[in-house]
């Protein structure tokens, strides 16, 4: 079983300066950022930045939008609707910029070691690369929000969305091991808890309060009387919500990050965090009133692992 670690708002970790602060005695190993679906290269510059100032190197895998439509040729496959997709040759293009990435931040490597950062599908798709052309260069593969579970088989009112890709990853891609040769840290987030589209639910109430506050970051409300209209559009988003994590695990009423649950950012043989109140993207976060994974106050939460 993998090593879970909750973070919650009362036990906040020891800030680390904006300095080098690396367990050897060299430079830090260097980070590529593999972008998730949709997201472009730009989305991570702030990220970049960041890591940066710790004294990390950081190369961002060279990805637009537009990009995410060569996907589009999966339709020509037979698999695709049969839900039997596999990622290649769908997803050469991303595996290229994989690539290129890494032989870019190759010569910044001290140990000729790197770290592998995927956010969202960048990080099943980091996997993917790993199984397919190695992982000798790679010694710590960290995902944020990453969906690495497939959806139950036969389940009610679920579609595969990937078309069978994280079947494939699943019954494919070695068990993560977390060995000090090849760490996997496997980052959730924990911002909504999403309800069922029928019947009352607890429903969470997203927080304003900033991640680093001493304030809870999130509150619970009852929604057994929905009469005003705030409470019946804070119920009306967490179904909605729901219905989003639905299709990536089979339930509704779980906590997530938004887009991601909880318990498909997990995997066993991983150390597996959950973060309190943060969102899944970059594209519509706030720093204070909505972090995602890279803003700076939650990078603080798992920048260690990229230190030593």
């Amino acid at each position: 079983m993998g090593m879970a670690v909750v973070v919650s708002p009362t036990q906040r970790p020891r800030p680390y300066p904006f300095k080098p602060v690396c367990s050897s005695t060299s430079k830090c190993r260097p980070a590529v950022i593999l972008p998730g679906l949709g997201n472009n290269s730009g989305d991570y510059k702030k990220l970049e930045m960041t890591l940066n100032e710790y004294g990390v190197s950081t190369v961002v895998a060279n990805v637009s939008r537009l990009d995410w439509f060569r996907n589009a040729a999966g339709l020509a496959d037979p698999n695709y609707w049969r839900g039997t997709l596999r990622p290649r040759p769908v997803l050469d293009w991303y595996f290229k910029r994989i690539d290129e990435a890494i032989e870019k931040a190759k010569p910044l490597a001290p140990e000729g070691s790197l770290s592998l950062i995927g956010h969202s599908a960048g990080g099943w798709l980091a996997r993917v690369y790993m199984e397919e052309f190695g992982f000798s260069d790679v010694s710590l593969l960290l995902t944020l929000g990453t969906p690495h579970l497939p959806p139950p088989k036969a389940s009610p009112g679920v579609i595969d969305q990937t078309r069978g890709l994280l079947n494939y990853v699943e019954e494919n891609c070695p068990k993560p091991v977390y060995t000090p040769q090849l760490k996997y840290v496997c980052v959730a987030g924990r911002y909504i808890q999403g309800a069922r589209f029928f019947g009352n639910s607890y429903v969470d109430v997203d927080s304003v309060v900033p991640v680093n506050s001493d304030q809870p970051i999130s509150e619970v409300a009852v929604m057994n009387n929905e009469t005003n209209s705030t409470s019946v559009s804070t119920a009306f988003r967490a179904r909605l919500v729901g219905q989003g994590y639905k299709q990536v695990c089979g339930q509704a009423d779980v906590w997530g990050d938004g887009v991601v649950p909880e318990i498909s950012a997990h995997l066993d043989g991983a150390l597996n965090i959950s973060l309190d109140g943060v969102y899944h993207s970059p594209v519509g976060s706030d720093d204070m009133l909505r972090p995602w994974y890279g803003s700076p106050a939650v990078v603080e939460k798992w920048i260690h692992h990229l230190l030593n």
